[in-house]
């Protein structure tokens, strides 16, 4: 038989030695780069992961931290809210007997020095008297115990009387007024 030596043969020889063999010089290397490239991309991928965590986490964190230390605040702010709650009534019962001594003409210093230490103590812990009179009535703030038919046009829909103090500790209220309002 004869060999072919015809343009042809030839270069269907080379192009199947190319494919063929992989250990030819200069293949391994490309498949080597090739697999370090895919690993590399593999890496980033995983490190650009890992910070997206790490960002969630570190937010989720940072609201955990702002949620408590809210909540701890609230806590330290109405820590008291119920001894005051339960001391309400006994300063309606002060303003009440400061009412009766001065229609009697009577003044004890030493019962309004008591009362006037309460209500400085009660403030210094946050507590507040809502003002009422003469305001719009605002069902948010005020109980309406009754309405009756307002002296003046200017009145109509507005606290003529208070019946009972409305009370606010730090900036929320505790009790609310109870008041008279005119229609």
């Amino acid at each position: 038989m004869t060999e072919q030596n015809t343009p042809e043969a030839n270069e269907t020889v080379l192009s199947s030695d190319l494919n063929m063999d992989e250990n030819a010089a200069g293949t391994n290397l490309l498949n080597e780069e090739l697999a370090e490239e895919s690993e590399l991309e593999k890496l980033k991928d995983a490190i650009e992961e890992e910070k997206k965590k790490y960002l969630y986490l570190m937010a989720e964190f940072d609201n955990f931290r702002r949620r408590t230390a809210k909540e701890r605040l609230e806590l330290i702010q109405t820590a008291g809210k119920d001894v005051i709650m339960s001391l309400l009534e006994i300063l309606d019962d002060a303003d009440r007997a400061e009412a009766e001594m001065a229609k009697k003409g009577t003044t004890d210093e030493g019962i309004k020095l008591v009362f006037h230490k309460l209500r400085t103590n009660l403030q210094g812990r946050g507590l507040k008297v809502m003002e009422t009179k003469g305001l719009d009535f605002d069902a948010d703030k005020h109980e309406a115990i009754t309405e009756i038919p307002a002296p003046t046009d200017e009145l109509k829909g507005k606290v003529i009387d208070e019946i009972e103090k409305g009370y606010l500790l730090n900036d929320k209220i505790i009790r609310f007024a109870k008041v008279v309002v005119g229609k």
